[in-house]
């Protein structure tokens, strides 16, 4: 039984913050100083009180007027030094986070990615690492010296009179108590803050993905009930949670400063009575007013320490995710032969597997098509060979070596992939291509792109390879997308190259042209293809009947038609659709 204790929200955030210790140390002491310089100004003040009660002259004061003016100075030189220091060891520290959030998301299992909504990744990488600023930038350092000030100033006054001691409190206490009673409910309601905030940023990424399909339907954002439906639970959220807080808040905010209120009649009782001297009187009330400011200030950092929690654990839920585990040291393979034993998938939590006992051999530079039904599981296929996925039994070797004994970084080396959807940056179409391979030169980037079909569009375009492809490839047709991923992964040079319905965004002319140049760039590679038009497969090497996560059948174009009765059907129905057109 494991009884590892998980560590709390505080301590995870602080061994993120490992390599900046020493900036977060130097900010303490630095603020500590700043409290001193604070706690000698009211120090100075009471000293010179009890100077003049005492029949002292002005100049007798002069000293203390200088020393007062040092504190103030030492206050606001350390206070600034050391807001500095925090400032730029907290960046540091959520650019580190924020790194490695990145480099997490790229080991771990695609279907982890794909199964999360993408405004869910923005809100944990930008606003949730961003909500940790306040804590580690201002809790540490102003909040060590927001508690030391009144506590020190406290410790004075009951040195001086216990009673009065006991009086300058009692504001305090009573802010206290009331400002409890707010915070026992503030992190439950951050994380259902969290929570409408997520299903208003997935709603938005959402709108604005399907933007086209809205027009086109003469609908808007107000009558897009999904979208703004989140955003006025958003909004109500907010105005509910704060109406109930302000309560709260008011009444602290209108209770701890009034400290004056219990200190002048109980020090006017003591003094009446004769056992509280003038100057301790005046003395308490002069450090009195020093002692709520700081606590108000104190007291603002509960806000942020019961979000701490929420956002720790979001964080943590990215970065502690399952990961694609593979060796580091590269593996000795045996040619390229693929080979799927036995295999075995399920998404996630899913209760039915999608591929069931698959058997597959794939030998290195032959043709190997996967054609099947829609949701058959032939892309899933695919990209498990590439490696986005490990397989829930059995196993898929290459080279006689199972993919989870190869490094990812060489598995990659191996693999071209092309999806339908493949992704285009905001760079221009040069960059794109060149993702491929990054030390390629221009020439080898154009010479490809000729080779793959897509040169003289290019050309057209109006700063040609310069040109920026938009956020997604948006300046670019579906086609023109589409024909630059192949490009780019032609450039890879990769032994295995696995088109996933590469060639579905193409029109019929453009598709001769693409087909003629995957044909002669793939010569001698191993290719899988996952085409619906079957017709661009007919002349593979094996043509793989998926059906049901099982393969029904294997073999020729001509064996398939004469003993696959599904796939019969499946190529009479190509040749319907062939004929409509």
């Amino acid at each position: 039984m494991n009884t590892t204790k998980e560590p709390s929200p505080f301590a995870r955030l602080w061994g993120w913050a490992a390599d900046c210790y020493s900036g977060f140390y130097g900010a303490v002491v630095l603020a500590v100083l700043g409290v001193a310089c604070n706690m000698l100004a009211y120090f100075c003040v009471a000293a010179m009180i009890r100077l003049l009660l005492s029949g002292g002259g002005l100049e007798g004061c002069l000293p203390w007027c200088g020393l007062l003016l040092a504190a103030y100075a030492g206050k606001s030189i350390f206070s600034t030094c050391s807001t500095a220091v925090s400032h730029t060891a907290t960046y540091h520290t959520l650019r580190d986070l924020r790194k490695a959030l990145l480099s997490k998301l790229s080991r771990v299992p695609m279907g982890t990615i794909l199964d999360t909504p993408s405004g869910q990744y923005k809100t944990t990488i930008v606003d949730r690492v961003e909500g940790m600023e306040p804590t580690l930038a201002h809790l540490l350092p102003e909040m060590t010296s927001n508690i030391l000030v009144p506590l020190a100033i406290a410790g004075y006054i009951f040195a001086l009179d216990w009673r009065m001691g006991l009086a300058s409190l009692v504001t305090t206490v009573i802010g206290l108590v009331v400002m409890s009673q707010s915070g026992r409910t503030y992190a439950v309601r951050w994380q259902g803050a969290v929570e409408v905030g997520r299903r208003m940023a997935n709603a938005i990424v959402e709108y604005v993905g399907g933007i086209q399909v809205v027009k086109a339907f003469s609908q808007s954002a107000g009558s897009y009930k999904k979208y703004s439906g989140a955003v006025e639970e958003n909004a109500q959220y907010y105005v509910d949670w704060m109406a109930d807080n302000q309560k709260y808040m008011a009444t602290m905010q209108s209770v701890t400063p009034a400290v004056l209120l219990p200190i002048l009649p109980v020090g006017l009782l003591l003094w009446s009575a004769g056992s509280l001297t003038v100057d301790v009187f005046l003395t308490v009330i002069v450090l009195a007013l020093g002692l709520t400011g700081p606590l108000i200030a104190a007291m603002s950092f509960v806000d942020e320490l019961a979000v701490v929690s929420t956002n720790v654990g979001e964080i943590a839920g990215i970065l502690n995710a399952p990961e694609l585990e593979r060796p580091h040291i590269p593996a000795a393979l045996k040619g390229q032969k693929i080979k799927l034993s036995g295999v075995h998938f399920t998404y996630g939590a899913a209760d039915s597997e999608v591929l069931r006992g698959v058997d597959l051999e794939i030998r290195p530079g032959t043709v190997t098509a996967l054609v099947g039904p829609s949701g058959s599981g032939k892309s899933t296929i695919a990209k498990l060979i590439a490696g986005f996925w490990d397989v829930s039994g059995g196993s898929i070797t290459l080279g006689g070596v199972d993919l989870r004994e190869i490094p990812l970084e060489q598995l990659n080396r191996q693999i071209a992939y092309v999806s339908q959807d493949n992704y285009l940056f905001d760079r221009t179409v040069r960059d794109n291509i060149r993702i491929g391979r990054l030390d390629a030169t221009d020439t080898e980037v154009e010479a490809v792109a000729k080779a793959s079909g897509c040169d003289e569009f290019i050309r057209a375009l109006d700063k040609g390879y310069d040109t920026i492809c938009g956020g997604g490839g948006g300046h670019l047709s579906g086609g023109e997308k589409q024909r630059i991923s192949i490009a780019r992964a032609m450039l890879k040079d990769a032994p295995i190259v696995i088109l996933d319905e590469a060639t579905a965004s193409i029109d019929p002319e453009n598709e001769a042209v693409i087909q003629r140049a995957i044909s002669a760039l793939t010569r001698g590679k191993t290719l899988i293809v996952i085409a619906h038009r079957l017709g661009t497969v007919a002349n593979a090497d094996n043509i793989v009947v998926v059906n049901q996560g099982v393969i029904e059948a294997q073999g020729t174009q001509a064996a398939l038609l004469k003993n696959c009765p599904l796939y019969a059907q499946m190529w009479s129905a190509y040749l319907g659709t062939q004929d409509a057109d």
